[in-house]
C-alpha cells in the first residue's frame, strides 16, 4: 500500500494575547526552503499514485469534455464605431485569438490583433489581464502574467504594422512598464495609458498616467491610496467622457474622474468618502447616476450634476464635503429586500440590474424626454425559466438602441440575446454549442430551500438528469458563501460527465453570499460567520432527508473562499460526507490575517475581521480549519493549491493536509496536488484546464461511486 508524504515537525510557537499555539507546520510558508518544494513534489507523486487506477477515468472524462466542445469556435462580434472585434478558439491550440474587421465585413476582411498562442510560447503559465484599443483604433493596449501570481507587464502594439510599441521587449531604454494590476484605460489623445499599480503587499493602490513609448520613470501619479484597507481601480464611462478612478475597501468607496479629453487634469472626487457608504458611478448626458447604499441598505439610484472644476467647494475639487445636497435626486429609492446592484447607462436608455428572490432582473428605462429626477417609463426584460443567470453583454456602444445580454441556466448553455428598444423585441444570437449526441432537454433544473437552524429558509439550486438518476441520488454540492458573490445557477460542459452518471449536482446559496441581497451578506460574515457553515449543513441535510441525495454518496465541493466552508465542514460534520474537495482552500484563515505582509490581507480586514483584536481573534480561532482540527473518522479529501497564488498561498492547504494526516483516525485518502507553474486560477490553456476538471471529476465520480 503507498505511504503518503510526512511533513516534518519543526518547533513554533504562535504567541498573542496570552494564548500560546504550537505550529510544527509553519516552515512550509519559506518557499525558498528547499524542503517546501521537495515535500509538495513528494505530495504530487503521492496523489498521483493514489487515484493511478483513475486514469482510464480521467482520459475519458477529459475526451467528453473535448467531444462536446467546439474546439473551433468564434464569438459574437461586438461592433464599435467602424469595426467589429471578437475572439477565436481554434482546435489544439490552448489560447485565444483576437480578431477585427470593418464593420459589416466578413471573416476573409478579417485582421488578427492578438494571437495568445505565440505569446505563451516558452511560458508554463500564460495569461492576458486586460485588453483595450486606443479610440482611433488604431492601437491595442494588454497587461500580460507568466508566472500566476496575477502581476502584470505592460504591451503596446500598433495595430496596422504589428510593431511593439511598448513593453519589456522594447529596446528603447526605460520601457517595460511591470507590477501592474488590473486596470488599463485609454484617454481620448490615444497616447495616454491610466494604469494600476500595485505595492510590496500586491495591493493595488495607485493610478498612473502612462504616455506610450515613454519611460515608466517619466509616469504621473494621478492618485495613491494610503490607507491599506483600500485598493483602487480604473474605468473609462461607456459615453467615453471620463476616466473614473475608484477606491473601496469591503465597506467604504470613492470616486474620482478626469476629463477623457484632459488626461493631464485633476482629478474631481465626486463624493469623500464616509465610513460605511458604498456608490459607484456612470455618465449619461449632463449628469451622473449613483448606484449607493446610502440610507439605503439594499442600494438606491440617484442622479447628480457632473462636477466641475470651477463648482467644486474652495479648496477640495470635488462636488461635495459632506453627504448627497439637495442637487442629488432620488430615482429609485429603497425598497426592501430588492437589491439594486449595477447601472448600464447609454444615450438615452439605462438598465438597471436587481436581484429579488435570489434572480437577477434587468428593467430597462427609456429616458427621452425624461426630466431631471426621472429615469423615464421602463419595462423588465422578460427571461424564459424560473431559475438562471443573466448580465450586461457586450455593449461597447454608448449611442444606439440595442442591449445585449448574457442569459445561462443550469440546463442552457451560455446564450447572448439582443434587445432591440424600438421594435419591442429580443433575438437569441448566439449560444454555445454542445456538441456530440447531448440533448439538453432531457436534463431538469429546480430550485429549493433546507431550513437552517436558527428557522432562515436556504435556497438550493439543482440539476439532474432523470433517465440516469437513482434516487436517493449521489449528489454533489457546491458552496462558495462569502463577499456578497451570488454562485450562478449556470450551465457546466464538464459537469455533464456527472450528470450522465446519474449525479445529482446542488449548488446551495448560503448566507455570505449575495443571492438574496446585502442582508445576506451580512448574515454570513466577521462575528456571524457560523451561519454560513450552518447553511451549508443544514442543505446537506436537506437533501438526504428529503431523499434527493444518498447519505453515503454525497461530496461537498468549493474553492478559495468555499474552501473554508469546506475546511469547516471537515470539522464540524464529517459525517455528512464521504469526500470533500477542496480547490485552494483559505484554510490558514487565523495565521493569514495576523500577518498584515501577506498580500491582500489588510484589505480583507473588512471581511472577516482584524485579530489583533482579542475578541476578533477567539472569533476567526472558533471556525479557522486550521485550527480545529481533531482526531476524527474525515471523509476521503481532495486539496489543490497553485504554488504562485496571490491570494491562497499554497501553504495553507499544505499545513492543513499535514495536520489532518497527523491526526485523523479514518483510512480515507487525503489527497495534496500543487501546481507548480500555476497561481489561484488553476493552469492557464484551455486544454490543461479540462485535463485539471477531468481530473477532479474523475476523484468524485471514484468516491461517489458511479465511475
Amino acid at each position: 500500500m503507498i505511504q503518503p508524504p510526512s511533513a516534518p515537525r519543526r518547533p513554533h510557537l504562535r504567541r498573542i494575547h496570552g494564548t500560546e499555539t504550537a505550529d510544527p507546520w509553519h516552515w512550509l510558508r519559506n518557499r525558498d526552503d528547499p524542503g517546501v518544494r521537495r515535500y509538495l513534489e513528494a505530495e504530487n507523486a503521492y496523489t498521483e499514485a493514489a487515484i493511478a487506477h483513475l486514469a482510464e477515468l480521467r482520459e475519458t472524462i477529459f475526451r467528453e469534455i473535448k467531444a462536446r466542445t467546439a474546439e473551433t469556435h468564434q464569438s459574437l462580434p461586438t461592433p464599435k464605431d467602424d469595426w467589429e472585434y471578437r475572439a477565436r478558439t481554434v482546435e489544439g491550440l490552448q489560447y485565444v485569438i483576437h480578431v477585427r474587421r470593418p464593420r459589416g465585413g466578413t471573416d476573409e476582411d478579417e485582421t488578427v490583433l492578438l494571437d495568445e498562442n505565440k505569446l505563451a510560447e516558452g511560458h508554463e503559465y500564460f495569461a492576458v489581464g486586460d485588453l483595450t484599443v486606443s479610440p482611433d483604433h488604431r492601437v491595442l493596449a494588454f497587461t500580460v502574467d507568466t508566472e500566476g501570481d496575477e502581476t502584470y507587464s505592460l504591451n503596446v502594439v500598433d495595430i496596422a504594422s504589428g510593431a511593439m510599441l511598448d513593453g519589456p521587449d522594447v529596446p528603447a531604454p526605460g520601457c517595460g512598464l511591470t507590477d501592474l494590476g488590473y486596470g488599463l484605460v485609454w484617454a481620448n489623445d490615444n497616447s495616454t495609458l491610466f494604469v494600476v499599480r500595485t505595492d510590496e503587499a500586491q495591493r493595488p493602490d495607485r493610478v498612473v498616467r502612462h504616455v506610450v513609448g515613454i519611460s515608466p520613470a517619466d509616469d504621473v501619479e494621478v492618485y495613491r491610496e494610503d490607507d491599506e484597507r483600500f485598493w483602487v481601480g480604473v474605468d473609462r464611462t461607456r459615453s467615453e467622457r471620463f476616466i473614473v478612478i475608484g477606491s473601496q475597501s469591503k465597506t467604504t468607496s470613492e470616486q474620482r474622474l478626469v476629463d477623457a479629453d484632459c488626461p493631464e487634469a485633476e482629478p474631481l472626487v465626486v463624493q469623500p468618502r464616509r465610513d460605511g457608504i458604498e456608490y459607484g458611478v456612470d455618465h449619461q448626458d449632463g449628469r451622473l447616476l449613483v448606484v449607493t447604499n446610502d440610507a439605503a441598505p439594499e442600494f438606491r439610484l440617484l442622479e447628480t450634476p457632473i462636477p466641475l472644476a470651477a463648482d467644486a467647494p474652495e479648496g477640495d475639487a470635488s462636488v461635495s464635503d459632506a453627504a448627497p445636497s439637495s442637487a442629488w435626486r432620488e430615482l429609485i429609492g429603497a425598497r426592501g429586500n430588492i437589491r439594486l446592484e449595477d447601472v448600464d447607462c447609454f444615450a438615452d436608455f439605462v438598465v438597471v440590474h436587481e436581484r429579488q428572490n435570489g434572480l437577477r432582473t434587468m428593467r430597462v428605462h427609456d429616458t427621452r424626454g425624461a426630466r431631471p429626477g426621472e429615469l423615464g417609463p421602463s419595462f423588465e426584460i422578460e427571461l424564459p425559466e424560473a431559475v438562471y443567470e443573466a448580465g450586461g453583454g457586450g455593449n461597447a456602444e454608448f449611442d444606439t438602441r440595442r442591449y445585449r445580454f448574457g442569459y445561462t441556466s443550469m440546463v442552457t448553455p451560455p446564450s447572448v440575446f439582443e434587445l432591440d428598444l424600438d421594435a419591442g423585441r429580443q433575438e437569441l444570437l448566439d449560444q454555445l454549442p454542445v456538441l456530440g449526441d447531448v440533448d439538453l432537454s432531457a436534463y431538469r433544473t429546480e430550485r429549493i430551500a433546507a431550513n437552517a437552524p436558527d428557522g432562515t429558509a436556504v435556497p438550493m439550486s439543482l440539476v439532474w438528469k432523470p433517465s440516469a438518476v437513482s434516487w436517493p441520488a449521489a449528489c454533489v454540492l457546491y458552496g462558495y458563501g462569502a463577499y456578497e458573490m451570488a454562485m450562478p445557477a449556470s450551465f457546466s460542459t464538464a459537469r455533464l460527465s456527472l450528470l450522465d452518471r446519474g449525479v445529482l449536482f446542488a449548488i446551495a446559496h448560503v448566507r455570505g453570499g449575495g443571492e438574496l441581497g446585502r442582508s445576506w451578506y451580512e448574515s454570513g460574515k466577521l462575528a456571524n460567520k457560523h451561519h454560513t457553515f450552518d447553511d451549508f449543513a443544514a442543505c446537506a441535510a436537506h437533501l438526504i432527508e428529503q431523499g434527493w441525495a444518498d447519505s453515503d454518496r454525497t461530496c461537498a465541493r468549493g474553492g478559495s473562499a468555499g474552501g473554508l466552508l469546506m475546511g469547516a465542514m471537515v470539522n464540524r460534520h464529517p459525517e455528512l460526507f464521504c469526500a470533500v474537495v477542496a480547490e485552494v482552500p483559505f484554510v490558514d484563515v487565523l495565521n493569514t490575517m495576523l500577518d498584515p505582509a501577506i498580500p491582500l490581507t489588510v484589505t480583507e480586514y473588512d471581511e472577516w475581521g482584524d485579530p489583533a483584536d482579542p475578541q476578533v481573534f477567539e472569533t476567526i480561532r472558533s471556525y479557522a480549519p486550521y485550527e480545529n482540527v481533531l482526531p476524527a473518522d474525515h471523509p476521503a479529501l481532495l486539496v489543490t493549491a497553485g504554488l504562485t497564488d496571490p491570494r491562497v498561498q499554497y501553504w495553507e492547504p499544505a499545513k492543513w493536509v499535514a495536520k489532518l494526516r497527523a491526526t485523523t483516525t479514518s483510512s480515507q485518502p487525503i489527497l495534496l496536488r500543487t501546481e507548480m507553474e500555476a497561481g489561484h486560477g488553476g493552469p492557464s490553456g484551455r486544454y490543461d484546464a479540462w485535463r485539471e476538471e477531468a481530473f477532479i471529476l474523475a476523484f468524485i465520480c471514484d468516491v461517489l461511486q458511479v465511475t
